[in-house]
């Protein structure tokens, strides 16, 4: 279906539409939004946009502006905390007399504000046509962020910035655009400029030239690797290290391809769009800032409509296969093997975490889950969904969703530090996201920039850079993920000539799509009664906080927050991590805190480290052993490990081995959090550490072992003070929801 697009464009280009010539209508700058590949309800829509007037840039400030950040090590647990940032600033331009004019300057603390601030110069008025399908209804901003963003997204300062002046993003207003449908084949053109339309709609109306590729030239210039093949194993053993000292869960490592262009870069995506045809395929180009985007991405990041929000997480890769039998073979394998869905559940759990930051209770739920198969990979792809709640919307979506976690890991803040540290680069725009957004009404569509070249132009000569990479876990197979990067990059590269693909692929390169069982958690709560506060400064008002939960720094909080409230109490997320939490550690100050909350329960939560990572965490545990709290408490993975520690047990690596999105059955007595489960039952773990039962000499008993004998639930004799260290709240947790309703049904008293 892209050919059509493509023919169009061509045909708007030579006649000053679109592109260099449309000085008539705005500037050159260009953005193609391709969804390639058949009909499916994954690739249904083009988007051709017309000249704009009016862009944004973001670009990265000076050092002294940004939070100052001593040298540290994440993958040994070393991080540098930042939650207030400095504001970027993002520089208006107008398109007049042939040139970009400075018009405006916007200060803004995150993505989000960048958008309300937007705003004001976006106008209101509707397109006097409106398409049948989701397109916006009236001018939107349309472009690109750059990964590198994630220093006003996540609470860390990076240490290896962008350059002062690197591109951090760029968006423009768009007020006239061409809609292509793959259902139908239609083209509707969208505008309140009766001119272009008309012109537009001639166009159209003419039988299109077809636009067919000169052969590839040969490419001489060498590609330059960011790693060699030793080196991108010897980096992936330390991540692996990492994770089996408890630091991360799993890190997705970049690896970068560099080199010239011997041909346009858009002369590269229109190969792309026939050799490797993906959904969210694009194509943006700013001659004046020699910048270029080159992306044929399979993922989305973020969809919002009416009021609901859709991600649809990648994780978990194959070959394709030589055969439709081998390709079958192939991706069964993938189906099955315990390394790739532990991964892709991780994945998902990451997911509903963050659309759980902007969503009502009981709303995040799986939709669909499919092998996706591209031209050179099969993907096991997970579709979630979520209804934003009143005072959330696209904007604040974006926000907490971005950068996606299929390219950065779990848990999130940690693992973006990890990155940092272990790549050693800015990711400038691979790994960021391009798309669409109508900053009224929260509507809006963006990928992840993966298969993506970054070009830039300078010397009179277009340079290119290529990232890809994968996910680690205590699983990974190291050659193998090398061998994957080769997988996921081979057909940008060959795009741009640096390498020969010279297979012979009897298999069509077009999406095909494999649906799968839906593996999600138990029980859905249809009026769920409870809700979720993030900040103590929200509840003045509240006559108890309900239940108070330690948030250490875990990509799973919001899941663990949701499936309680859904039951019908009310939280309070607790930060366990930072200077705050480590004066609220003090006896003295922890008292008075628990004597305004009055919390009904008290959770200890998961998180990676070690439990005296977490000054609060400790603290609670100690004093709740000692019988100075009296709050039912429940301890969570790390939570888990911060009671076995006070109880005077030791904390080792876990003899077994770590144990990341990993289902596990746990035999239990069928007692306190067990009463009306099954034993043995199925539970996910996330952990690299474990309370040693050879150790055990304190009061805690032992409730629950793994098939191994790992102890896999405490619990205290006299006090309602309880350990587990799986994560109830997981999809592959069955029941885990019944365990957390066990729990909540425990006072204090008890």
């Amino acid at each position: 279906m892209s050919d059509q697009v493509v023919n169009l464009y061509r045909s708007l280009e030579e006649v000053g539409l679109v592109g260099k010539n449309a000085f008539k209508f705005g500037s050159p700058d260009e953005i193609v939004l391709v969804s390639g590949g058949p009909y499916s309800h994954l690739s249904k829509l083009s988007i051709i946009c017309g000249p704009s007037n009016t862009r944004v840039t973001i670009r990265q400030p000076s050092l002294s502006l940004l939070d100052a950040n001593e040298k540290h090590s994440p993958l040994d647990g070393e991080i540098s905390l930042a939650m207030t940032k400095s504001p970027f600033t993002a520089e208006i331009e107008e398109w007049q007399h042939g040139c970009w004019y400075h018009s405006n300057s916007l200060f803004a603390k995150d993505i989000a504000d960048l958008f309300e601030q937007l705003k004001k110069i976006t106008p209101k008025e509707k397109f006097e046509t409106i398409s049948n399908h989701f397109t916006p209804n009236k001018p939107f901003w349309s472009g690109s962020f750059a990964y590198d963003m994630v220093q006003w997204t996540q609470p860390i300062a990076l240490q290896h910035v962008p350059e002062e002046g690197d591109l951090l993003g760029v968006l423009w207003l768009i007020d006239k655009y061409i809609v292509h449908s793959n259902e139908d084949d239609l083209m509707e053109v969208i505008t309140n400029n009766n001119d272009w339309r008309s012109l537009v709609e001639n166009e159209i109306s003419q039988e299109q030239r077809p636009f067919s590729l000169i052969e590839q030239p040969k490419n001489d210039y060498l590609e330059i690797p960011s790693h060699t093949d030793k080196e991108h194993i010897e980096i992936l053993e330390r991540i692996k290290q990492s994770i089996a000292d408890g630091q991360v869960y799993q890190v997705n490592f970049g690896r970068f391809w560099t080199s010239k262009l011997i041909e346009s870069p858009k002369v590269i995506f229109y190969r792309l769009l026939k050799s490797n045809p993906a959904p969210f395929s694009t194509y943006i180009s700013a001659e004046d800032l020699g910048f270029a985007i080159v992306s044929s991405s399979p993922e989305s990041l973020l969809k919002c409509q009416n009021g609901f929000v859709h991600t649809s997480p990648i994780k978990g890769t194959c070959e394709r296969g030589n055969s439709i039998a081998d390709e079958k073979e192939l991706r069964e394998i993938m189906i099955e093997d315990v390394k790739e869905r532990s991964e892709h559940r991780m994945l998902v759990d990451l997911m509903r975490n963050d659309l759980s930051a902007v969503c009502e209770v009981g709303s995040v739920n799986i939709e669909r889950f499919d092998v996706e198969t591209y031209s050179n990979v099969q993907h096991l792809v997970s579709h979630i969904k979520g209804k934003l709640l009143p005072e959330e919307n696209g904007l604040t979506a974006f926000n907490s969703i971005f950068p996606g976690g299929s390219i950065t890991g779990c848990p999130r803040t940690m693992v973006c530090a990890v990155i940092d540290e272990i790549e050693m680069q800015p990711r400038s725009f691979w790994t960021g996201s391009a798309g669409w957004i109508d900053v009224h009404s929260g509507d809006c569509s963006w990928n992840i920039l993966i298969r993506t070249l970054q070009a830039t132009y300078k010397n009179n000569t277009w340079h290119g850079s290529i990232g890809a990479g994968g996910g680690i876990t205590i699983k990974s197979n190291t050659e193998l993920e090398v061998l994957e990067t080769y997988w996921k990059a081979e057909a940008i590269r060959s795009a741009c000539g640096w390498i020969l693909n010279d297979k012979i692929n009897i298999l069509p390169n077009e999406l095909s799509i494999y649906p799968l069982e839906i593996e999600q958690q138990d029980k859905v709560f249809n009026n769920p009664s409870g809700r979720v506060f993030r900040k103590l400064d929200n509840q003045t008002n509240l006559v108890s906080c309900g239940v108070l939960l330690i948030d250490n720094l875990d990509s799973f909080t919001l899941n663990i927050a949701h499936a309680i409230a859904g039951i019908g109490h009310n939280v309070t997320i607790l930060n366990g991590r930072g200077e705050k939490a480590d004066i609220m550690s003090d006896p003295s100050n922890l008292y008075d805190m628990l004597d305004v909350l009055k919390p009904s329960h008290i959770i200890i939560g998961p998180g990676p480290g070690t439990p005296k990572d977490s000054n609060l965490s400790m603290a609670i545990a100690s004093h709740a052993l000692a019988g100075q709290i009296d709050v039912s408490i429940l301890g969570i993975c790390l939570g888990h490990q911060a009671l076995g520690l006070a109880d005077n047990n030791n904390i080792i690596k876990s003899p077994n081995g770590a144990i990341h999105g990993t289902k596990v059955l746990c035999h239990h007595d069928g007692l306190r959090l067990f009463t009306g489960l099954e034993s043995p039952h199925s539970f996910t773990r996330y952990n690299s550490l474990t309370v040693d039962k050879k150790s055990l000499n304190g009061t805690l008993k032992i409730c629950a072992t793994d098939e191994n004998n790992e102890i896999m639930a405490l619990y205290h004799p006299n006090l309602p003070i309880f350990g587990i260290q799986f994560h109830p709240e997981s999809i592959g947790s069955t029941n885990g929801l019944k365990l957390l309703e066990n729990f909540l049904g425990h006072q204090s008293d008890a």
